[in-house]
């Protein structure tokens, strides 16, 4: 299925979907775009990755979606509202720069969306404890970002983004700092909040990462050139 020019702004099961998306960047003299007319429908449940070569418009999507950067055109639809998600309880993002605060450890900066929104926190699987328990970082608490490594920083990231259990999360490269083995925790931490009934979009360049998505959209020069889904996955069709 290729999802480019198809008006996915009608479909009412998607979580986030976006139609005719376009992006473009002046350098110097030259125009670059970095979209070209892109629509996609993400669904809760799955586990989409976005991959493609450097430059091909994965880190634009994901600013886009994340309300980070603004299109030039096309139009974005987060469930029954038009235009960016305001708060973590709706959208969770793990940019590449992770954007953790280096005044607080690392206890408070996953708590950090829960200060912001104390009504929406949940406890139990979601709790920051156990978040960090699943995410191997539990002995890092009481540590500043600066004195842990750039895999741990990740991993706060990642919980953090959770913290409040969006209906979207969004993570570029979030496995790009792990070791392979943690590379495997991080996707299973995701897949799992998926299937909880959340959407997850991440970017990645790992072949270990695609193949354990339920999903794959493929970009090139700004443009959706295939979307394929896994035999398992909740919203594969027949055929």
């Amino acid at each position: 299925m290729i999802a480019n020019g198809v008006d996915h702004d009608t479909d009412p099961a998607a979580v986030v979907a976006v139609d005719g998306l376009t992006r473009r960047f002046r350098r110097g003299r030259e125009t670059v775009v970095a979209l070209d007319g892109v629509g996609l429908a993400l669904y809760a449940g799955e586990l989409t990755v976005a991959a493609g070569p450097s430059g091909s418009g994965k880190t634009t999507l994901l600013s886009i979606l994340a309300g980070l950067d603004r299109p030039d055109g096309g139009r974005i639809r987060y469930g029954d509202r038009m235009g960016p998600l305001p708060t973590w309880r709706h959208l969770g993002f793990v940019p590449q720069s992770l954007a953790l605060l280096d005044e607080l450890t690392v206890r408070e900066n996953i708590e950090l969306p829960v200060l912001l929104d104390p009504a929406a926190a949940p406890a139990g699987d979601w709790s920051t404890d156990r978040l960090m328990e699943l995410l191997e970082i539990t002995h890092l608490a009481d540590r500043y970002p600066a004195l842990i490594s750039g895999g741990e920083q990740q991993r706060t990231a990642v919980a953090r983004a959770v913290r409040l259990r969006p209906a979207l999360l969004l993570g570029d490269e979030p496995t790009g700092h792990q070791d392979r083995g943690r590379v495997d925790l991080v996707l299973g931490m995701l897949r799992g909040f998926a299937y909880a009934g959340h959407s997850v979009l991440i970017s990645s360049h790992d072949e270990a990462v695609i193949a354990g998505a339920d999903r794959v959209v493929t970009l090139a020069d700004g443009r959706i050139v295939g979307d394929r889904r896994a035999t398992y996955s909740p919203h594969s069709l027949p055929g």
